[in-house]
């Protein structure tokens, strides 16, 4: 794979992770402990308030795997190997990076 691809892969992936720094402040948010204010809430708004908790922190695990695929793409490119299939060597399709930048395998040995 040449410079330039590489230099776009390399921005695409960092502002991913921009963008994920930014979903995780968001995030935090949500994840915050569940109060129980009987005044205020009842109890099946309490049970909706801790469902959105649960959901939030899975959208974290999510995230923090996405972002660990992405440093591992980072780290993969400045030891000049990404783009290439972990499995047979072959070169990834561009456009399959493109859409998973974090992908280590190509089409075929992940169908396979």
């Amino acid at each position: 794979m040449d410079d330039t691809k590489i230099t776009r892969f390399r921005a695409l992936i960092e502002a991913q992770l921009a963008d994920l720094e930014e979903e995780n402040a968001l995030g935090r948010e949500g994840q915050g402990v569940v109060t129980l204010d009987q005044q205020s809430v009842g109890r099946l708004s309490r049970m909706d308030a801790l469902q959105n908790q649960a959901m939030a922190k899975a959208t974290q695990v999510r995230r923090d795997a996405l972002e660990r695929r992405l440093r591992a793409a980072l780290k993969r490119i400045d030891e000049g190997e990404f783009g290439y299939c972990e499995d047979c060597g072959d070169e990834i399709a561009p456009k399959r990076l493109e859409l998973d930048p974090g992908v280590t395998r190509c089409i075929s040995c992940a169908s396979g």
